[in-house]
């Protein structure tokens, strides 16, 4: 059920012992505004330590900013102190979002999700690239969950932009689950292996930073934000 649709069939329901339509507004208001920010801090904070990152290219993996892995791991500073921080800050506005996002969509399946997907992010940001295995868990929790929070997410909105949510989401999922099987099924380079390995988890990561930029955005001029709806 849609997010305006539901509230909707609230405003309908008499019996309806839910939050009332002002606590919604400003549940869904808080959640957009986390979103949004969480989105263009992780887009920036990425941009600015690659920029600082002495020789740095894309074709990197995105967590060699905060450390590469070992046995010799390389740490350049302010780059790997300004991409552990997006990350720490990039989760925990995540977080918030999923608490407000629980108290105002129906169904918890999306909130849910998106609890896992911040929890993955900020523990990139506590587990750099050189401690292993937990950043390389981390990594693939935020990877992983983070598509599946975009292809639910199509399940509470309406209109083309729950097409692009499933076209985000598929993307990632996509590419992430195609490394697993050229690596370890096929045996094989993977179609996309002339980006580097970085160019491919680029693919993998930037749909869902878009993702959380627009669904932040959908929040904020959604009905119950905006107030258009309201049982008063």
């Amino acid at each position: 059920m849609s997010i305006a649709v539901g509230l909707e069939y609230r405003q309908m329901n008499s019996l309806d012992s839910g939050p009332s339509a002002p606590a919604r507004n400003r549940n869904a208001t808080i959640a957009g505004v986390c979103m949004v920010l969480a989105g263009f801090i992780a887009f920036m904070g990425i941009t600015t330590a690659e920029v600082l990152y002495p020789e740095y290219s894309t074709r990197q993996d995105i967590s060699d900013l905060g450390s590469t892995i070992p046995p010799n791991p390389i740490i350049h500073e302010p780059s790997a102190t300004i991409f552990n921080t997006t990350m720490l800050v990039t989760g925990g506005l995540l977080l918030i979002g999923a608490f407000f996002s629980y108290r105002f969509v129906d169904g918890r399946s999306f909130p849910v999700a998106l609890t896992l997907f911040g929890f993955g992010a900020f523990g990139v940001g506590v587990f750099p690239g050189n401690i292993t295995p937990w950043h390389g868990l981390f990594a693939l929790l935020t990877f992983f969950t983070g598509g599946i929070t975009v292809v639910l997410s199509s399940q509470v909105v309406t209109g083309p932009f729950s097409v692009l949510c499933w076209l985000f989401g598929g993307i990632s999922l996509l590419t992430l689950t195609s490394v697993f099987v050229y690596g370890l099924v096929i045996g094989a380079p993977h179609p996309l292996a002339f980006l580097g390995s970085g160019g491919i988890e680029r693919w993998v990561a930037y749909p869902l930073i878009i993702w959380v930029l627009a669904f932040g955005g959908y929040l904020l001029a959604s009905p119950i934000a905006t107030g258009e709806l309201s049982t008063e």
